[in-house]
């Protein structure tokens, strides 16, 4: 190719690949502030948790054979030290994430894209199919090192070793490219991006099935060869080093994105290599109003979502039994109350932490409803809709009603699940408490939804990042500042600091009440503002 073909050919391959970074910068930034308060935050924890040697080794023996444990965080190694244990808690937690950022990142950049009818445009100019793919991937790929550089700036402010830090963080770093593999080799074997996102996703699930299935059951530990998260562990960062197995996920990444790029050069825009199939029988019992169709739109994601929290409060529920019989040591004890939840080392406590969590799940499952609104704008499917006689309000009305619901719904499938896992080993705790648990889910997910609609009717095209961006910031705001010891009025500018954390505390009427008038209020806004601005599509 000529000399001055090559420059043209870079110029458009760097322009795509700016843009579609630019597409991804909100996302990318919200998981690299985790990355790095997380990096940051465990080697802190466990210094002042266990200072001294006697601390650790009690440590070690409790929770090293700990088959719960071992499901959240794979196979630990060197926990009688910071570093070791850094690897175990850090390496674990973040490589779920970097499985998900991996799927999510190449779903968006190349399945979504060409669903919204910009690859069209895209490829009627200049460019073409290999250029968007190549784009694509030298987007996810820069993404990726934002990734690695939080988590070993993260690392390295909290005093781990640099050599050590870089390498762990390219241990979870080196799952995002074969995640994106898969998500990429879903998005051509599926017709669209929800299907993309749900095959993708059952992959991935077995994936870390594999994992947990390694860690936790005698004699598969051979499984851990078999999956990127069991790679990720076998790295061994601080406690043995195995550059070696970054062959494996180099390797995968390869062959994945390799196989996706093939079947993209043999398919024709818009479809998928495996058709959908028309019913013989159509199914129209939910497509009697505006809100009942979105409900079969969504139906699958609230299964996902009913499905997995169900299935998590139970465990949590379970795990719950075994937290009275651990010795843990007063400093981590001290730590773990400064949210308020009392002593970690009894059930109670230990359900009134966890609870914490789920109330940031169910904030972000709001807030996953009001993008899933926005995005049926941004498809321009909202003008047909209001070409009939549908109101506006009463069309996102009914979109905010069926968010609600949901809401409800995880929540008491949270606290009814983690009351019957508990009661299921012989904790004393009752179910009214649990729901109460459920409510505070309820009253903080409720407020984020009417203020994730202001933001929808105000700024359509920025609304989800804003609304995830305030999720993040205000849980972090209360975690950091909790361990941190910040004043009371500096925490108490989130919500999550006003939340009575049952069983251990009393149930916040008042709060509640009091945010639940605020998300009210800031519904009303939105309906108001949202008949008065124009439709904005992509």
């Amino acid at each position: 190719m000529p000399a001055p073909e090559r420059g043209a050919a870079a110029a458009r391959l760097r322009a795509l690949a700016g843009r579609s970074l630019r597409d991804a910068r909100t996302r990318t930034a919200a998981f690299a502030y985790v990355y790095a308060i997380y990096a940051f935050i465990q080697p802190l924890a466990y210094r002042h948790a266990y200072a001294t040697a006697a601390q650790r080794a009690a440590f070690a023996r409790t929770f090293a054979n700990d088959a719960a444990l071992r499901l959240f965080y794979g196979e630990p190694h060197g926990l009688l030290t910071v570093t070791g244990y850094s690897a175990w808690r850090v390496g674990g937690t973040l490589a779920i994430a970097a499985a998900a950022f991996g799927l999510f990142a190449a779903v968006r950049a190349l399945r979504s894209e060409e669903d919204a009818g910009r690859m069209e445009l895209v490829l009627a100019g200049l460019a073409g199919r290999r250029d968007v793919y190549l784009a694509a991937l030298a987007s996810i790929g820069a993404c990726t090192l934002v990734l690695w550089l939080a988590e070993f700036a993260g690392s390295a402010a909290a005093g781990l070793p640099l050599g050590g830090s870089a390498y762990m963080a390219l241990a979870t770093a080196s799952i995002v490219p074969v995640c994106a593999g898969v998500g990429a080799l879903a998005g051509e074997l599926a017709p669209n991006r929800r299907l993309a996102l749900e095959l993708g996703g059952g992959m991935i699930g077995v994936l870390f099935l594999a994992r947990v299935l390694a860690d936790t059951v005698g004699g598969l530990g051979w499984l851990r060869w078999a999956t990127p998260l069991g790679w990720a562990e076998e790295l061994r960062p601080f406690t043995g080093a195995r550059p070696l197995v970054l062959v494996l996920p180099v390797a995968a990444s390869a062959l994945l994105l390799w196989a996706a790029a093939r079947l993209r050069a043999g398919r024709d825009i818009g479809t998928g290599v495996i058709a959908v199939r028309e019913r013989s029988a159509p199914r129209l019992r939910l497509l009697s109003s505006a809100t009942a169709q979105a409900l079969a739109a969504e139906r699958t994601s609230l299964a996902v979502w009913a499905v997995a929290t169900a299935a998590f409060a139970l465990i949590l529920g379970v795990i719950s039994a075994s937290i009275s019989s651990q010795g843990i040591p007063r400093g981590l004890a001290h730590e773990i109350a400064k949210f308020g939840v009392g002593s970690i080392a009894t059930p109670t406590g230990y359900l009134a932490f966890v609870f914490v969590f789920f109330i940031l799940a169910v904030s972000l499952f709001a807030c996953a409803q009001v993008g899933a609104a926005r995005h049926e704008e941004a498809a321009e499917l909202l003008e047909t809709l209001l070409a009939q006689p549908l109101g506006r309000s009463r069309w996102l009305g009914g979109r905010l009603l069926l968010a609600a619901g949901g809401a409800v719904a995880i929540s008491a499938l949270a606290g009814l699940f983690t009351w019957a896992g508990a009661a299921s080993d012989g904790v004393a705790v009752s179910l009214p408490h649990m729901l109460e648990a459920a409510a505070n889910c309820v009253t903080v997910a409720l407020l984020f939804l009417g203020v994730a609609a202001l933001a929808y009717a105000l700024l359509p095209r920025a609304s989800a990042a804003i609304a995830y961006a305030l999720v993040t910031v205000a849980f972090l705001w209360q975690l950091v500042g909790s361990l941190l010891g910040a004043p009371g009025w500096l925490t108490g500018l989130t919500p999550f600091a006003h939340v009575g954390l049952v069983p251990t505390q009393a149930f916040r009427t008042q709060a509640a009440l009091i945010m639940l008038a605020i998300g009210l209020l800031a519904a009303l806004a939105a309906l108001a503002g949202f008949r008065r601005r124009d439709l904005a599509g992509g």
